[in-house]
């Protein structure tokens, strides 16, 4: 076997074993940015609960998209959840440097320490561009065998994602608000 061959092994092996999220941003959700509501704390029990099942099913490394909302929601689970399961990794998939500039100062805090705890990071882009945001859950999707999405039924990019992921045969989990 030749080293590209190798390589190609690599990943499909990596793909079989990633998990990635995708869902809507703080503002599209029915509690807004209070974490703290009845809905959010259900909601983060629920992605808890799945994200376990995902490990016991053999998945270890869980891509998050970091962007303000469930990303980040399922990226502080993941690595809550490194305590009880050290094995598995969170990457996080940055469409863009900078794109936390415009958020607020405890948004970039809350970012920051998520960042630095993570076990990768990729930046995609230098700068910001609408088809970023679309490219990096494409990255995410082709390279992940299972999907955890939060979905209430409207069109976006979560809408985009879900179905790009059942277009390329991945395991999609929806989580309903």
């Amino acid at each position: 076997m030749n080293i590209i061959e190798r390589i190609k092994q690599e990943i499909e092996k990596q793909n079989r074993i990633a998990c990635c999220f995708t869902g809507p941003r703080s503002q599209k959700l029915p509690w807004g940015f209070n974490e703290q509501d009845k809905r959010c704390l259900n909601v983060k029990d629920m992605t808890r609960e799945e994200i376990v099942k995902a490990i016991k099913e053999g998945y270890s490394v869980f891509m998050s998209g970091m962007a303000i909302g469930f990303d980040m929601i399922c990226a502080e689970i993941v690595l809550e959840l490194k305590k009880q399961y050290p094995k598995i990794k969170l990457y996080c998939i940055i469409p863009c440097k900078g794109q936390e500039k415009v958020w607020s100062k405890e948004l970039q805090i809350r970012y920051h320490n998520i960042l630095r705890k993570a076990d990768k990071v990729n930046v995609l882009y230098n700068t910001y561009s609408r088809e970023c945001m679309l490219n990096r859950n494409k990255y995410m999707v082709n390279n992940s065998a299972k999907l955890i999405a939060l979905y209430g039924g409207s069109g976006g990019g979560t809408k985009f994602t879900i179905d790009y992921a059942r277009e390329q045969g991945l395991d999609v989990v929806i989580l309903t608000p």
